[in-house]
Parts: structure tokens; C-alpha cells; sequence
């Protein structure tokens, strides 16, 4: 029997005190530190759940024995437990193969950092060093949450999108902010978390604040919820993916009402000729008037009207865009226009006003709380295979290797992919038209993974390595955005016979001889002294003083690193705006770039010069409605980050009979014979899911919500024609690019059916455990 245990741990939603009993969590507890701790917390009760966890090293069958069409059989056949000396020796023998008669260009490296909170047993840096160290690999470029944002917004204004949260902050917004507009809404569960963890969900606060300063906050969003209930919000609910549509009307009408300020423009902006022709219909013979705007996004033009009306008039406007209205068709348009909407108002650099990126993302995103310096980690090291694929497009490349596509600006060609390497992710979670993604993954001769669980990337996998958990190995904790650094203590004894993905990575660097190499000699003590060391020294050379590594381990507790004196915000617009010759913006230009030459050189169609509206293949306006008339919005879930221990009790309380639940209009179900709890199929001709029907006045007519996150659980049937039980969306969004230009998922371009479900549908969680055989009936 184990003895009790109780320390802090580190996740990505919070920082938890956890005690365990006989190898099971009985109290979860947040830090006192946290003003408004994330209720998933309550998963980690179910983390050591053994229907789920990965209990030694797996091979799959067909992989085991050599099967010449072997692949064929990923996520279908069963798995075969194998001793950790043997799946070592097969996973090292495909990666020197793979090396050998490809190179390393032939390995594509995957990860999404979700994995860890702690800076040393982070998978993805853990799985890009361990790569790197034998000679590199494919990269990925961006990352679904903001791919499009993240290209387009350098274009504009010259920095990345997570530095153009220094614009503007909460705290100026509350003193002086009058008027706020959020396109995509403000939502909050998206604030639960925060990569490198949250040590305060402070962002509930700063909400109420604003509420209660008398700022107005209009909402532009299909989900009346996108605000928090709290915020005397006004709701206008307009289609989905027609925000592009509404700027461009209240542009119009400053323009042609004299309400530009003209002097911003021309001191600041280049090419706003270009963009007022086009406004004007000059360029295109289409005047983007309200009238105009209005039919796409099908709200009042008097609701535009009002809406530039009040903007223009108001002392201190703001514009925020949210994330997800760039995943989606042409989604670079909406956070280009809206930097473009704040210059014409001229209220870029006013403080408190101008334009707010990224806002509802995660936790501290357009809040000014920085630190003065950097918190150290574990290095990747150097990557000398300089090739990278943008994330989304991780089926494009596996299915069409040598195929030419196009890539900000640059003509690219598809690698030829042999070995897949996972770890720290679920791609069966975050990827569209997971159909076409099954079909690509078969592509490879050997795809590896590590994960405590048995997620569908697992189960598509030739060889599993079963990595612990957060709560079975030690790590320090600190988000690059925060003050605090917290010891994050081991609590469980390993399952079964897993292993941090560090011990797995030295077995495999051993054998491939760079042990020490990767290594450098430490184990994870000494790393995590390393780690707080380098993170000591750079705090105290902005004039924080951090205990020693021994006594900050034993207090258990998280550690605010305050410098003697808060530094002054580094604004790189403030500077820029006070003198644009001395400070220009890194654009060609050194302006705003309204209108960008060098996209313009790119000829791109799909994504021109200036911002601009691009009809969409899916959305309510377009012909393919008639055959799927309702858009489904997949957003990320209240009650879990991502897929993460989606089979926990509390992830299960938002679901209905087993599966996820779709969020439809009372007349849109009514019209179609569905009741509150009803089991129903949403469709279109990339394939369909199971989910439960909850009705409600909070979504618009025409849009239902599914939120993501269900592990993928497919029946036997390829194609279109199969049947996802669980409720997992992306078996029913399309995998195509933004544009040309940022490459990036389209996740909320997606139409849909739904009908009432009257066939028998199997218990999901039977269906998603593989089957095992043993290695004597191989």
C-alpha cells in the first residue's frame, strides 16, 4: 500500500494541491494564489483511471510481424504488449532505417506542447531536442489556434501577434476605454488555461472591472454566451464568417461621412488609396456600403450604421477579434481589417482604445503583466533540416508527397514522409476531415507515439510508448507570462511500467549513440536544478532575488519573482506613434501597412494587397447551404484542454448519453423533429457523427455549436458513409488552407444537417479501448 501524499502540481489550467491514497487522487485543492481556479481540475481524480492508461510498451500486430501492406491496418488491428528492451530496439531500427535510405528529411517531428505544463518534461520540446540531436527532422510551422493570425499580423504592423497584445491592456481599457466592440465575443472558458500554466485566472476579475466601469460592449457573435453573462453586453448575432463584411460597411460609412481621421492615415498608414477605392467600389464596381454588408451578414444595415456611428463618436473606442474568426475561410481578412478599422478611427495608441488581438484565447491574452525576463527551460537545440510544412496541412503532405503548394510568399514542395514521431499531442483531436486524415496516416511506414492514454493518435500508431503523467514525475512550473515559479511535485507512483518521455528518449538516444548528446550527463533532478538556476540568474539581473533551488523545492509553494522595480511597458506602437521615423514598425514600410506591397507581389487570389471580402465556399450565403443549411461552429470545450482526459467524470457531465452534445436553435430543431436529448446525426458529404441535442435561444437560428475534444471513435466504414459515434466534429470540417498565404485550418467554415438518430448505436466507451493479443499469437 502506498503512503499519502500531498504536494502542488502544475497544469496548464492551474496550479492544484493534490493529495493521493494508495496510488488514487483523493483531494484536488487550487493554490491559494488563484482567485478564480478552473473547475478541470476535477479531472485529475480520474488520471490514473486503468481502462484508459497505457500500461507498458505496445506494437501492433501487423507491424510486429512485418506485414507488407501493414499499414493499411493502423487504428484497426490489435496491439501486442511487448518489453521495453524490444519496442526500444524497434523504434531505434526505424528511425536509423528511415535515416539511412531517406535521410532525416524523411521524419516528421510532431507535438503541440500540450502535454506538460513543467519546463523540463515538456513533449515537445523533449521530442524536438531528442530529433535534433540525431540530425534533425520536418518541422511544422504556426499552430491551429492562430495560424492565419500568426502570418498575417507581422505583414501589418511588424511584430508577431503575441507581442501586438502590448497595445493595449486591461488596465488602460477600464480607466479609459468607452466603447468596445468584440467581434467573436469575449468568451471565458478559453481562459482557463495558459501554456506553462495558470497560477491566477485573473481574467474574470479584469471582465467585471470593465463591466463595472461603464464601458459598452457590443458583441459580434453567432453565441450570445460568447460574452460572459455578467457584462451588460449588447448581442448582435450575425452569421458566421461575415465579420470581414460588417468592418467593411462601417468602413464605408466613415469614409463617405467624413469620419476618417485623416491625419492618422497619412502619418501612420500606407495604401489607404488602394483600400478606399476598393471601399468605394472604384477597383471592383461593388460599393461596401451598410446595404451591402448587411445582405452577407443578414443583421439590419441600420445595425452597422449605428455601429460606425457609435465608433466614430466614441472618446476611446477598442476593436477586438477573437481566434476563432481566423479559422475559417480567408481568415487573415478579419484581424488585418480590424488593425485597419482602428487606424481609420485613429484610435491606435490611445490608451485603452485601437485594436485587441487573440482576446478569449488563454489566460493573460491582452493583459500587460510580462515578465522582464525569461525563465529557463530545456533547449531543442538546432534543427539542420530547414524544411517545415504549416501544421494544418499535415494530411496534404503525407498523401501528396512531392506536390508543389504555395506558403507566404513561397513557392514550397511537400517532403516525403517515412517515419511519424508524436509525442505531447493528439492530431486526431486538432485536425479537419478526419476521414482524409485516417487515409493519410496509413501513408508512412512507421508512425511512433508516446501518451499516457489510449487517445486515436495512439491507436493509429505501430509502436506505443506509455509516457506518465504530470502527477508521476517532477517539474517546476512558470509561464513565460507570469511572475511566479512553482514546484511541481511527483505525487503517484508510475503506471504500470511507463516512463517520462526523457527516460524514453535516453533509452532511444543510446542506442543511436548520442546518449550524451541529449542527455548531458543529468537526470531530472539535476535538470530541474539547471532549469531554476538559469532562471534564478536572469531574474536577478532584473533585480528579482529568487531563493535557492533547495529551499524553493522543500516550501512546495508557487514563488513570486518581483523585481525591485516594475519595468516600464515596452510598447513597441507607443514608440513608433511618438516618432515613426526614429521608431519605425519592421514592415517594409515602417508603417501600418493597409495595403502591402510585398502580398501583393505574391499574386496571391486568394488573399490580395489590402483586406478585403472573398465569397466562401461554406457559409449560409453560399449555394452549397441548400444542401447543408446549418453552420456549425466547433469551439474548444468548457470542461477539459483540448482531448485531454476526455473519459474523466467531469468531462463527462457536459455530454449526453455518452457523446458530446450540439447546441441547436429551438426553431432550427423543431423544423427538424429534435428534442432536448435527443440522439442525433450531423452530416455532410465528408462524413458524420453521433452527439446528444440540448436546445437553446443562445445560439442564433441557422448555427449549431459542437464543441471539440472527443476522442475520434470511428466505425468500420472508410469514407464519407462512416459514422464517428462520439461526437467529434472534424469528421465534419473541411482540410483546406485559410489561403495561400498562411495555410492555415478553416475549422469554422463548415456546413452541416441534422436529423433525429433512430438506429442502435454501441456504448462509445467500449469502442475506445484497441484490442490486444498476445505475443505468442502474433
Amino acid at each position: 500500500m502506498q503512503k499519502n501524499k500531498k504536494a502542488m502540481v502544475g497544469t496548464h489550467w492551474g496550479i492544484y494541491q493534490v493529495e493521493t491514497s494508495d496510488g488514487a487522487v483523493v483531494d484536488v485543492q487550487p493554490a491559494r494564489t488563484d482567485s478564480n481556479p478552473s473547475p478541470i481540475g476535477e479531472l485529475l481524480y480520474d488520471v490514473m483511471d486503468n481502462r484508459f492508461r497505457i500500461a507498458q510498451p505496445m506494437v501492433r500486430a501487423g507491424y510486429l510481424r512485418g506485414d507488407q501492406n501493414h499499414r493499411q491496418s493502423r487504428g484497426k488491428e490489435p496491439f501486442v504488449p511487448v518489453s521495453w528492451e524490444e519496442a526500444l530496439e524497434l523504434a531505434a531500427s526505424a528511425l536509423k532505417d528511415t535515416k539511412e535510405k531517406v535521410g532525416n528529411a524523411g521524419i516528421y517531428g510532431g507535438s503541440y506542447g500540450w502535454g506538460s505544463a513543467g519546463r523540463f518534461h515538456h513533449a515537445q520540446s523533449q521530442v524536438h531536442r531528442f530529433l535534433n540531436t540525431i540530425g534533425g527532422y520536418v518541422a511544422s510551422a504556426n499552430n491551429y489556434s492562430a495560424a492565419a493570425c500568426q502570418v498575417i499580423v507581422p505583414h501589418v504592423i511588424g511584430v508577431d501577434y503575441g507581442t501586438a497584445d502590448d497595445v493595449v491592456e486591461y488596465g488602460e481599457i477600464i480607466e479609459n476605454c468607452d466603447l468596445l466592440i468584440a467581434f467573436g465575443g469575449l468568451n471565458q472558458y478559453n481562459n482557463q488555461v495558459k501554456p506553462g500554466g495558470v497560477t491566477d485566472h485573473h481574467e474574470r476579475n479584469v471582465i467585471e472591472e470593465i463591466a463595472a466601469s461603464g464601458t459598452e460592449v457590443i458583441s459580434v457573435s453567432p453565441i450570445q454566451s460568447d460574452i460572459p453573462r455578467d457584462v451588460a453586453a449588447e448581442w448582435i448575432a450575425a452569421r458566421p464568417c461575415s465579420d470581414v463584411a460588417i468592418m467593411l460597411g462601417i468602413a464605408h460609412y466613415l469614409e463617405v461621412n467624413n469620419k476618417v481621421d485623416v491625419r492618422f492615415i497619412d502619418r501612420y498608414t500606407v495604401g489607404y488609396d488602394k483600400f478606399k477605392a476598393y471601399l468605394l467600389g472604384q477597383s471592383d464596381g461593388v460599393m461596401k456600403d451598410p446595404e451591402w454588408a448587411s445582405s452577407i451578414a443578414n443583421i439590419p444595415s441600420q445595425d452597422i450604421i449605428r455601429l460606425a456611428e457609435k465608433l466614430a463618436n466614441a472618446r476611446c473606442p477598442l476593436i477586438t477579434v477573437s481566434l476563432s474568426l481566423q479559422r475559417s475561410e480567408h481568415g487573415e481578412q478579419p484581424f488585418w481589417l480590424a488593425i485597419v478599422l482602428a487606424a481609420m478611427l485613429g484610435s491606435i495608441g490611445k490608451k485603452g482604445g485601437g485594436f485587441g488581438l487573440r482576446w478569449g484565447s488563454s489566460n493573460g491574452s491582452g493583459y500587460y503583466h510580462k515578465t522582464p525576463f525569461s525563465w529557463g527551460g530545456l533547449s531543442q537545440g538546432w534543427n539542420p533540416i530547414k524544411q517545415t510544412i504549416p501544421v494544418a496541412r499535415i494530411a496534404d503532405m503525407l498523401l501528396n508527397p512531392g506536390s508543389p503548394y504555395s506558403y507566404n510568399g513561397e513557392n514550397r514542395t511537400y517532403p516525403d514522409i517515412q517515419l511519424i514521431y508524436w509525442a505531447g499531442g493528439n492530431p486526431f483531436h486538432h485536425h479537419q476531415d478526419l476521414n482524409q486524415l485516417r487515409r493519410a496516416w496509413r501513408k508512412p511506414k512507421t508512425v511512433i507515439v508516446h501518451d499516457s492514454t489510449w487517445t486515436a493518435t495512439a491507436r493509429h500508431a505501430d509502436i506505443v510508448f506509455p509516457a506518465n503523467t504530470f502527477l508521476e514525475r517532477n517539474d517546476v512550473i512558470c509561464s513565460k507570462d507570469d511572475y511566479h515559479i512553482t514546484p511541481s511535485k511527483k505525487v503517484l507512483e508510475n503506471y504500470g511500467q511507463s516512463r517520462t518521455d526523457y527516460e524514453i528518449f535516453c533509452g532511444l538516444a543510446e542506442r543511436l549513440g548520442v546518449l550524451e548528446a541529449f542527455s548531458e550527463g543529468r537526470d531530472e533532478t539535476a535538470w530541474l536544478k539547471n532549469i531554476y538556476k538559469v532562471s534564478r540568474n536572469n531574474a536577478k539581473q532584473a533585480g528579482a532575488e529568487l531563493i535557492p533551488f533547495d529551499e524553493f523545492w522543500e516550501t512546495g509553494e508557487p514563488l513570486y519573482a518581483e523585481p525591485k522595480m516594475k519595468p516600464r511597458r515596452n510598447n513597441f506602437m507607443s514608440r513608433f506613434l511618438n516618432d515613426p521615423k526614429a521608431h519605425p514598425l519592421s514592415t517594409p514600410s515602417g508603417k501600418i501597412e493597409i495595403f502591402s506591397s510585398r502580398i501583393a507581389s505574391f499574386k496571391y487570389a486568394d488573399c490580395t494587397g489590402h483586406p478585403r471580402w472573398f465569397d466562401k465556399n461554406e457559409w449560409l450565403g453560399a449555394p452549397r447551404a441548400s444542401s447543408f443549411p446549418l453552420h456549425m461552429i466547433s469551439h474548444q470545450p468548457r470542461n477539459k484542454l483540448h482531448s485531454q482526459l476526455d473519459f474523466g467524470a467531469f468531462s463527462h457531465k457536459d455530454k449526453t448519453a455518452g457523446r458530446e452534445t450540439v447546441t441547436i436553435n429551438p426553431a432550427d430543431a423543431c423544423k427538424r423533429g429534435i428534442t432536448d436529448g435527443m440522439l442525433v446525426r450531423v452530416f455532410n458529404d465528408r462524413g458524420a457523427c453521433l452527439t446528444g441535442a440540448r436546445l437553446s435561444d443562445d445560439i442564433m437560428q441557422g448555427v449549431v455549436s459542437l464543441p471539440t475534444g472527443a476522442w475520434y471513435c470511428p466505425d468500420d466504414t472508410e469514407g464519407p458513409n462512416s459514422l464517428e459515434y462520439h461526437g467529434n466534429p472534424n469528421v465534419l470540417t473541411a482540410d483546406k488552407g485559410t489561403s495561400s498565404l498562411a495555410q492555415g485550418p478553416t475549422a469554422h467554415s463548415c456546413l452541416v444537417e441534422i436529423e433525429p438518430f433512430h438506429g442502435s448505436a454501441p456504448e462509445v466507451q467500449e469502442l475506445l479501448m484497441p484490442k490486444f493479443i498476445s505475443r505468442a499469437d502474433v
